[in-house]
């Protein structure tokens, strides 16, 4: 009877926990993309002739940062 209050108790925890680490990841990943997303307006900015460029990196970049993110939302919500 005991173990299986530990065992739901922990189970509960688990849940808590992968909700917390799962929210954390999606707004890790709104700043890094923020942060991508500004730095890429700065660099068009002091050179317009280079904005293709830029933004085809930027738009990279940001879909390695989503794949991360996805990635630990999967891991926390198993």
């Amino acid at each position: 009877m005991l173990s299986s209050l530990v065992l739901l108790q922990a189970a509960a925890a688990a849940l808590k926990l992968g909700g917390i680490g799962a929210g954390l990841a999606a707004i890790g990943a709104g700043i890094g993309i923020g942060n991508i997303g500004a730095h890429a307006m700065d660099a068009i900015a002091r050179q317009p002739e280079m904005a293709s460029n830029i933004r085809i990196n930027m738009i990279i970049i940001a879909a390695l940062v989503e794949g991360a993110a996805f990635f630990a939302l999967v891991v926390c919500l198993l």
